[in-house]
């Protein structure tokens, strides 16, 4: 024991290498098991444990996650082992495969027909708004080179379609501005997939010493993701053709995640994301005959723990030291925190300009136009998980310190969006009129008669005020009231089965 408090191991791994000398000598598959299980039940606890306290501030979930991965990484408490984090990359992929799977029930075909043609004008206003400020910012500003700088931009593009959903839902919004703002959501996500692909393509191959980029350099991965659009849809038809009524609902969640699973080992076999495809996936099962809001009600309330895993693993990623050590990037030499600040301030003003825009070149009303942006500040899944693959892709290529920093700038920028993007997509939903808990905003929403009093006219507003907060409170049960109905079902089918023995064997 002479060197055990002197080395740079972590807290587990401490811990066991104590246990071994206690207790003689331990298999390495054993040791290997025993860390795994012990580093994921301290990622799921430690993270719990933030969120009481990030509660009393009223945060969301996905900042106290990210905290509790800073704090328990390398870079300050040291708790978890390296080989966790580097063994449990694929946790990105997972993740995105579940927030790009429930993205998809918002592509309905009846409702893109009607405003498709608008939706993707302003998405496309507000994706490249964003991707042009920032790819501005960074190479003639900073003087960061143009391949870095492309793929910033490229993640700036992405917004957090979990964080919006989440705001409409507490507040019950309804209406044509929360319309628009869920197709805007989940289409800015493919664009941002296609600019981060190309982008990825041509940092890799500039950073190589190509100084001449080939078609087949930028034009080949485009085609990959284009393959793997059809492949999610393909694994579409198959989760459509595999559910059908009779199946229960235990089984239709065991089949979409094993679907779900499938497609992300062919994704990652060939190195591509597989956020396009799941999408794919999620749009074809919504708009089939089979199709149930309860499943994706389902795979929501499955979600969470595999959801903490990865905001948890994202921060544990976070280079702490490349901020106290103050660490540089471009020809400037500017700081790393320097970056991730103008990156958050630009991409902001970026995401409004560009809907603002978009929206008055479409002749959208003006509440959609003044006030969509707000609704598209939030940034952390799709933009955490194409920056963990990214970083995967640079240090692949042997580029460490590129993909440290762009880890080191995404992570810290994503949590400020979190602190400030569902208040600001709530406000979003205030102003636009699609939900209301003040009284004299109820009062446009209804048909005023020329003989009604004041008392009236209270009476009428109060009663809108509590048919809302029922709706609201009915939407935050739906998931509860998914598996409560799955777990019934498999209580019936219990007893019958085990009443057709009892009277099997009295025969």
């Amino acid at each position: 024991m002479n060197n055990i408090f002197l080395s740079n191991e972590s807290v587990i791994e401490l811990l066991l290498r104590i246990l071994n000398i206690g207790q003689g000598d331990i298999s390495s598959s054993t040791y290997h098991v025993s860390s795994v299980v012990l580093s994921v039940s301290l990622v799921l606890f430690l993270g719990f444990l933030l969120t009481r306290i990030t509660k009393l501030f009223k945060l969301p979930n996905v900042t106290a996650y990210i905290l509790a991965g800073i704090l328990i990484g390398p870079n300050v408490l040291n708790i978890i082992p390296k080989s966790f984090i580097e063994n449990t990359d694929f946790l990105s992929d997972i993740a995105l495969a579940f927030i790009a799977f429930s993205t998809g029930e918002f592509f309905k075909f009846d409702t893109l027909k009607k405003s498709g043609p608008k939706v993707i004008f302003i998405t496309l206003f507000e994706s490249l708004m964003s991707f042009v400020l920032v790819f501005v910012l960074c190479r003639f500003v900073f003087r960061i080179q143009s391949s870095f700088s492309l793929v910033l931009a490229a993640l700036s593009s992405a917004t957090a379609p979990a964080s919006t959903m989440m705001t409409i839902k507490q507040t019950g919004a309804k209406g044509e501005y929360v319309n628009t703002l869920l197709e805007v959501v989940a289409l800015d996500d493919v664009v941002a997939l296609v600019l981060y692909s190309i982008s990825i393509s041509f940092c890799i191959a500039i950073e190589s010493g190509n100084n001449h980029v080939t078609f087949a350099e930028v034009g080949l991965p485009i085609i990959y993701n284009m393959i793997c659009l059809l492949i999610g849809f393909v694994c579409g038809f198959l989760l459509r053709f595999l559910i059908t009524k009779k199946r229960t609902t235990d089984n239709r969640l065991i089949i979409a995640i094993a679907v779900l699973f499938l497609f992300c080992g062919i994704c990652t076999l060939f190195g591509q994301s597989p956020l396009l495809g799941c999408m794919a996936i999620g749009a074809v099962y919504t708009n089939s005959k089979v199709a149930d809001e309860k499943l994706f009600k389902q795979l929501n309330y499955f979600s969470p723990p595999i959801m903490l895993l990865f905001f948890v693993r994202s921060g544990m990623n976070f280079d702490f030291n490349s901020f106290k050590s103050g660490s540089e990037i471009g020809t400037l030499g500017i700081p790393l925190i320097v970056v991730a600040v103008a990156y958050f301030i630009i991409r902001i003003g970026g995401k409004y300009f560009g809907s603002f825009l978009g929206a008055a070149a479409t002749k959208s009303n003006k509440k959609i136009r003044n006030f969509l942006g707000f609704g598209l500040i939030p940034q952390a899944g799709v933009a955490i998980g194409l920056a963990s693959m990214g970083a995967r892709t640079f240090i692949d290529a042997g580029y460490l310190e590129l993909g440290t920093a762009l880890t080191t700038i995404i992570l810290p920028s994503s949590i400020l969006y979190e602190l400030i993007g569902p208040a600001m997509a709530k406000a979003g939903l205030y102003l636009s009129g699609s939900y209301s808990h003040n009284l004299d905003l109820v009062q446009p929403l209804t048909e005023a008669l020329d003989n009604e009093t004041a008392v009236d006219r209270l009476i009428k507003q109060i009663k809108m005020i509590e048919e809302e907060h029922r709706m609201d409170t009915s939407l935050n049960e739906d998931a509860e009231q998914a598996f409560t109905e799955a777990a019934n079902e498999y209580e019936n089918e219990f007893v019958v089965s085990r009443r057709q023995d009892f009277i099997n064997r009295r025969r």
